[in-house]
């Protein structure tokens, strides 16, 4: 009889250790090391892992219990039941929080994002490479995806690639967000602006929606003035009107780099070689856009301004002398251009 009163008393000494320890388990705050702590759940990590990779990381104060595993995946497992409910993503833990503040963030969803800004006139390729530096995607399969004509085709955009359907704007992502949201959220911006950009278009501009895309690019490309998109676009729709090449030098560089050719300069031959983006040896437009025009390009594309020019020469200052005739644009080349490289 004695012997089962004394592990009787054992058992509930016991119990009410294990009681007190659990209850000092969820009700003590933890700060973490240095007062705050970056944490990231990978995909398919699971439950127990999270447990261990929490204590080590100093967020919580896990306390290991004999055969069964930890006290936090013990609490989280059976008596929460919100294994499957962990979000993946990167959680920002700052001051102290008690183990059940922790578990309402993680299953919350409410991860750590970023910013980041894509400025216009970028290429695919570039735009990549914006988003892995910024630690957000990984590149190559950014530009998988935005390659994929299927991929393409499922966000409605008339093209092989996503190139010039990227919006160039300020984006919030969560670190680890798949790539195809990523892009999927650009081409989504993008149709937001060209239906602005539509409400612009002048009637005798009949250019498809593609078309307008790819000058979009071109005009982009030309120049960083905003004074001048619709006159340059102007210049264009007369060349493209009259059946003139439209000559012009993005087109080149472009044409260079889907060749590997690009080396930083134009040269005479470059302006001869055969190739579908150069506009110098292909009459139109080119097969698609060069770059990922702003909302002004976009704009200016359907909504040139009314002009008499089939020319400009920059004037090495991010602007242009515009021209009516050849006469015209040969001066403004040996004003600007020639005697400068003579120099």
């Amino acid at each position: 009889m004695q012997i089962l009163i004394a592990i009787l008393a054992l058992t509930v000494a016991a119990g009410a250790y294990a009681y007190l320890a659990y209850d000092r388990f969820l009700s003590t705050p933890v700060t973490p090391p240095g007062g705050k702590a970056v944490f990231e759940v990978k995909r398919g990590t699971t439950l127990r892992t999270l447990a261990r990779q929490l204590d080590e990381a100093g967020i919580i104060e896990d306390v290991e219990v004999p055969v069964a595993g930890s006290l936090f995946y013990l609490w989280a497992h059976w008596i929460q039941g919100v294994g499957s409910q962990i979000k993946a993503g990167e959680y920002l833990f700052e001051g102290p929080r008690t183990p059940s503040a922790v578990l309402q963030a993680l299953t919350s969803g409410r991860v750590r994002t970023y910013r980041i800004t894509i400025p216009e006139g970028l290429r695919l390729d570039e735009v990549a490479q914006l988003y892995e530096r910024a630690g957000l995607a990984s590149a190559s399969e950014l530009m998988r995806l935005a390659r994929d004509p299927a991929f393409a085709q499922s966000l409605g955009v008339p093209h092989d690639s996503l190139e010039g359907y990227l919006f160039p704007d300020t984006y919030t992502f969560a670190r680890g967000v798949p790539a195809r949201r990523i892009l999927r959220r650009m081409v989504e911006r993008f149709e937001e602006a060209w239906k602005e950009a539509e409400r612009h278009r002048r009637p005798e501009v009949t250019l498809s929606k593609h078309e307008a895309v790819t000058l979009a690019s071109i005009i982009e490309k030309e120049t960083g003035a905003a004074e001048e998109r619709r006159r340059i676009s102007c210049v264009f729709h007369n060349r493209l009107r009259d059946g003139w090449k439209l000559q012009t030098d993005p087109t080149v560089i472009y044409a260079k780099i889907l060749r590997g050719a690009w080396d930083g300069n134009i040269t005479k031959a470059d302006l001869r070689y055969p190739h579908p983006y150069n506009t110098y040896t292909t009459p139109g437009l080119p097969p698609g856009p060069i770059a990922s025009p702003g909302l002004e390009a976009l704009i200016a594309a359907v909504d040139p301004s009314e002009c008499g020019d089939y020319f400009f020469v920059s004037r090495n200052d991010g602007t242009h002398v515009f021209c009516p005739t050849l006469e015209c644009h040969n001066r403004a080349v040996d004003r600007f251009q020639r005697r400068r490289r003579a120099k």
